[in-house]
């Protein structure tokens, strides 16, 4: 593969996930279970719970970047096309995986009421 053919394929490929990595995020914004349980969760909020999303947030966006590298991969073999039909099928489903994750991982750090 040339330079400038891989070059191509990394541009192509931030272009598309960095347009949906707001999406991304949005799923995984904890805030909705912290306004579930206020005004118990209000009580678990402290400075190490904030460093423990902060550094989950940093750790959910670096696995996002593992797209790009099948993103690149796939774009060099012979399937490029049919995959830049059907990439956001990857979106969907990693995202729907890190969703799940958070909603456990969010159940455990704030109290709902009941």
């Amino acid at each position: 593969m040339e330079k400038s053919q891989l070059r191509e394929y990394a541009t192509e490929a931030i272009k598309f996930w960095e347009r949906w990595r707001l999406l991304y995020n949005l799923a995984l914004a904890v805030i909705i279970y912290f306004a579930i349980g206020y005004p118990l969760s209000k009580a678990s909020l402290t400075l190490d719970l904030c460093l423990s999303l902060f550094l989950l947030a940093v750790v959910a966006n670096v696995a996002y970047c593992a797209a790009y590298l099948v993103d690149i991969f796939v774009q060099a073999s012979g399937f490029r096309e049919i995959w830049r039909q059907y990439r956001k099928v990857l979106f969907v489903i990693g995202t729907l995986f890190a969703g799940i994750i958070t909603r456990f991982v969010a159940m455990g750090m704030f109290p709902r009421n009941r």
